[in-house]
């Protein structure tokens, strides 16, 4: 089946829209509270009381904007070496490189919705996502600090 193609228009309102909802950096992990070295995304966990978890998008907005950036991403970078999930609104295949065609792909970026639309508006930083635990990353090619935040003017546009 053929992915459907993101337009630039598309990226440029969808980043609009994760800008409008997303939290600041200083928030912290979307309000939770985690022991040191817990690797899990941030969404695994329980919020501390009374703290808003993820972006104040609404579900289908925080959806389509998921989906648009991840499309953006996988038809900028084509390829199948990195699987990037953001579960539960999608997952892509990007970046050229060697393939894998069975089971659990060697390259895996996985982060919550909240998470990832602040790494593609900029609010917060690959570095920080992952030295906090809000990405795991395993992989070699797994680090995605060079295409992120997406700058919809410094790709080319279908």
């Amino acid at each position: 089946m053929a992915r459907r193609v993101v337009t630039r228009a598309e990226l440029i309102a969808a980043l609009a829209a994760a800008s409008d909802g997303a939290e600041s950096p200083s928030a912290g992990a979307a309000g939770d509270r985690r022991p040191a070295g817990d690797r899990r995304p941030a969404g695994d966990l329980q919020p501390a009381a009374g703290r808003p978890v993820g972006p104040s998008l609404d579900p289908a907005a925080t959806r389509a904007a998921v989906r648009a950036t991840l499309g953006w991403i996988a038809q900028q970078h084509p390829g199948r070496s990195v699987e990037i999930r953001v579960p539960p609104q999608g997952a892509v295949q990007a970046f050229a490189g060697p393939t894998h065609t069975r089971g659990t792909p060697p390259n895996v970026v996985e982060t919550t919705a909240a998470t990832w639309l602040a790494l593609v508006t900029g609010t917060l930083t690959w570095a920080d996502a992952v030295a906090d635990g809000r990405v795991v990353a395993s992989g070699t090619r797994a680090d995605l600090s060079a295409v992120l935040p997406i700058d919809p003017d410094a790709t080319s546009a279908p």
